[in-house]
């Protein structure tokens, strides 16, 4: 499979020195041995969409791949404790960070529990992620998951 063990991470940083702490974000992945960074877009200014009372975020797409022995529980601890070593306060819902590190996608994992939704409802609701994974040469991503797994897990943004 062509995304075997490949996840897409999405950053956003709008609070500081942006492109310190997207640099620190990725230099962090980079740190840990079970993911190995594959690409990386080109980092793209963005107005703030649900809470729009807030500075511009800078925005940057990552290509990981994962261990086969890190489970996307692990991962999704890991990428939380970078958010915590590089300052992230959760002020409020959808407000201004310091950085944010979301999974996008997960091979073609489809789930939803209370901890971590797959694809990321961001993959269909911010314009600028598919922006960003076409500049990357990286939209098929998008043929593993219909249209009806999306309907089916989540509602219109």
């Amino acid at each position: 499979m062509k995304y075997s063990n490949i996840a897409f991470l999405s950053l956003g940083s709008n609070i500081g020195d942006r492109h310190h702490f997207m640099d620190q974000a990725i230099w962090e992945i980079s740190t840990l041995p079970e993911l190995q960074i594959l690409k990386q877009s080109e980092r793209l200014e963005t107005a703030p969409l649900e809470n729009t009372n807030q500075p511009y975020f800078l925005n940057q797409i990552v290509k990981v791949m994962v261990s086969s022995a890190f489970t996307l529980p692990c991962l999704l601890d890991a990428l939380q404790g970078i958010e915590d070593k590089l300052g992230r306060k959760r002020r409020s819902w959808k407000g201004p960070r310091e950085i944010d590190i979301d999974i996008l996608t997960y091979e073609a994992v489809v789930m939803k529990t209370d901890f971590l939704h797959l694809p990321h409802h961001s993959l269909y609701s911010r314009p600028f992620i598919k922006q960003l994974l076409t500049d990357m040469g990286e939209i098929g991503v998008y043929a593993l998951f219909s249209e009806l797994n999306h309907e089916k897990h989540y509602s219109t943004v």
